[in-house]
């Protein structure tokens, strides 16, 4: 039997499936509502996520953040059995989930770290990627229950924070992304131009393609020989900044880039190439 606490989206996704395998789930959901709306498909829902607990294999939660988790995990703790394993699919901090792992650890009850990049119908189609990290013997008996749960399992080894800490990266990037959409629109509406005309520069220019290539020149660590001088794209970043404000839609994400620019202009790299963003990540101060 599995206990599933957290029945939102992306939970109550999970716990279809899980039905559709045939497993026993019992549900538990702060908004009780959501929890019970589950017992159309089998599902079992409690009021007590200790009651929810009791005779539980495995203890799967997809919550909001740490506090939910240590939460609802202290009021779960009576129902939850030694021979226990809990999989948290919450995005929490690296740090959170150390500390998790070593109480759980000391209470005899086993503890996996396994966060998403799924979606809810990911969830319920058992697709898209999950990952996970930890000690080995652990996570190599939990794998192939997770397995079922998506269509990729991306192990990131031993280290316990490992699989939270690339959880962040991605969803750092994914970020950048939007708010890259978010302010190409913002200029494009400043500049007077259609937004669904702008996204047609997409179908000619796929800047994806670069990201290979600029990855290894940020990590190469020789900024000398520049394609793209800082200085330049400094200067680019201005005219954006004064075209947004000129037309009213002022930017939010390029000033936060161009001081950067700035501090970098500052100690002498005006001529380096502007992968030189990332020196202070992979180098010291200069």
């Amino acid at each position: 039997m599995i206990a599933f606490y957290g029945t939102g989206l992306l939970g109550s996704g999970f716990v279809r499936a899980l039905r559709k395998r045939g497993e026993t789930v019992h549900v538990w959901n702060r908004t009780a509502d959501k929890a019970r709306a589950l017992e159309e498909f089998g599902a079992r829902a409690f009021d007590d996520p200790a009651e929810a607990a009791r005779g539980a294999e495995r203890v799967h939660l997809t919550l909001s953040d740490d506090a939910a988790v240590d939460d609802v995990l202290e009021r779960a703790r009576s129902g939850i059995a030694a021979n226990a394993t809990i999989v948290d699919h919450t995005t929490t901090s690296p740090a959170g989930t150390v500390e998790r792992v070593k109480r759980w650890d000391e209470r005899g009850i086993t503890f996996v770290h396994a966060p998403v990049f799924m979606g809810p119908q990911n969830a319920l189609e058992s697709t898209g990627m999950m990952l996970v990290s930890g000690e080995r013997a652990r996570v190599a008996a939990v794998r192939p229950h997770i397995e079922k749960m998506t269509g990729k399992v991306v192990d990131f080894g031993e280290r316990v924070d490992a699989a939270a800490s690339f959880k962040l990266l991605g969803n750092l990037f994914l970020m950048f992304v939007t708010g890259g959409l978010a302010e190409f629109f913002t200029l494009a509406a400043a500049l007077n131009i259609d937004l669904r005309e702008a996204s047609t520069l997409f179908t000619h220019f796929n800047p994806g393609m670069f990201v290979p290539a600029r990855v290894e020149r940020m990590l190469g660590g020789d900024w000398s020989n520049a394609s793209w001088e800082l200085g330049m794209a400094r200067k680019d970043a201005r005219l954006m900044m004064e075209a947004g404000t000129q037309g009213n839609h002022p930017l939010s994400v390029v000033p936060a880039i161009a001081a950067r620019m700035d501090e970098l202009i500052a100690r002498g790299h005006a001529k380096d190439d502007w992968t030189i963003l990332v020196k202070d990540a992979i180098a010291p101060k200069k």
